[in-house]
């Protein structure tokens, strides 16, 4: 039994280091690649020596940067519901917490000043009111991860028709403006958008650190995790506050980017052979994801870069069409 779990965490072991490695490799391409091609030697010489690039450092590197914290950010979002639901399809983008921030998002932009501070406090509003919201109506006769899902499922639908009527009703510029922020985009991010969000997102990851032990046991079964001493009610709210807090701080900058936590914690999962959903390969999973799908975006109608909410739904609407059919087939 000790041999397996000695197997089982040097598999751990060896994925985080290759994981690291992919995403500093697509770091250093994203570093390089742009209107120009800059070379390995170029970038190493800006970073580390007494060079100076506006485009490397203010631009690439800020981009880089934020694939790589919104990312594992939403990769660990991903891992947090997928835990409390027990079940692939409960992450954000699927039971309507990106949706509830977007909304949070769009009224912030529509009827306010739409400033940054704005989106965020309203994005985070949002996406918390949605989370209550799913609770009350999923929490009759227990708590079940399967009815949070469907009813998830349909409180996405009904907030995505919300958003399209405040888009409707918003004057043109802002509504063109809105729509294309809708899409997901890291496009123009600078190092001033960024000092904040990465400070909340620092702070959430930190607490998550601190109560990593506890959310693993949760996903041994309530039972298990009782006995050892968990408080569920207490982890289920913070595990929710901490997951709400990273996707909607993402939306808030960079708008909704669909399926990335979906998809990171279940490869990072199944990539880790672990039962329940691991936080750090869920993590650098979502890291390599958005990092790969920010690269693709700027290069398929280079020099036009699309905003990388495309290419992640076009690759997440792939692995979610895989991942109903292989629930189907087995139930």
């Amino acid at each position: 039994m000790r041999v397996g779990g000695l197997r089982a965490e040097l598999r751990v072991v060896v994925l985080t280091v290759v994981l690291v490695v992919l995403v500093l490799g697509l770091a250093l391409v994203g570093l390089c690649f742009g209107s120009s091609w800059a070379t390995p030697r170029e970038v190493f010489a800006v970073l580390f020596g007494p060079e100076y690039s506006v485009v490397i450092v203010e631009w690439r590197l800020a981009r880089v940067t934020a694939a790589l914290v919104f990312g594992a950010a939403l990769g660990v979002a991903g891992a947090i519901f997928q835990n409390l639901t027990r079940n692939p399809m409960g992450s954000p983008d699927v039971i309507g917490l990106d949706t509830g921030s977007y909304t949070g998002a769009l009224f912030a932009i529509t009827v306010l000043a739409g400033t940054s501070g704005q989106r965020a406090l309203a994005s985070v509003v949002g996406g918390l009111a949605v989370a209550a919201a799913i609770h009350l109506l999923s929490s009759k006769g227990g708590f079940s991860g399967l009815r949070l899902v469907v009813i998830g499922i349909g409180v996405n639908a009904m907030m995505t028709a919300i958003n399209s009527w405040i888009v409707l009703r918003a004057e043109l510029e802002v509504a063109i403006a809105a729509v294309g922020w809708s899409a997901g985009s890291l496009n123009g991010v600078g190092w001033h958008h960024l000092w904040l969000p990465f400070s909340v997102i620092a702070v959430l990851l930190g607490l998550l650190v601190m109560r990593a032990h506890a959310v693993h046991q949760t996903s041994f079964g309530d039972a298990i995790a009782v006995t050892t001493g968990v408080s569920l009610n207490r982890l289920r709210l913070l595990m929710v506050l901490i997951g709400v807090g990273c996707t909607a701080t993402v939306t808030a900058v960079a708008g909704p980017i669909a399926f990335i936590a979906l998809a990171a914690p279940q490869i990072g999962r199944r990539l880790a052979g672990a039962s329940g959903v691991p936080l750090l390969p869920a993590a650098l999973t979502g890291a390599v994801l958005l990092l790969g799908a920010d690269l693709i975006a700027q290069a398929l109608l280079a020099p036009v870069a699309l905003p990388v909410g495309v290419v992640s739904t076009a690759i997440g609407g792939c692995y979610l069409i895989w991942l109903l059919t292989r629930e189907v087939r087995r139930a």
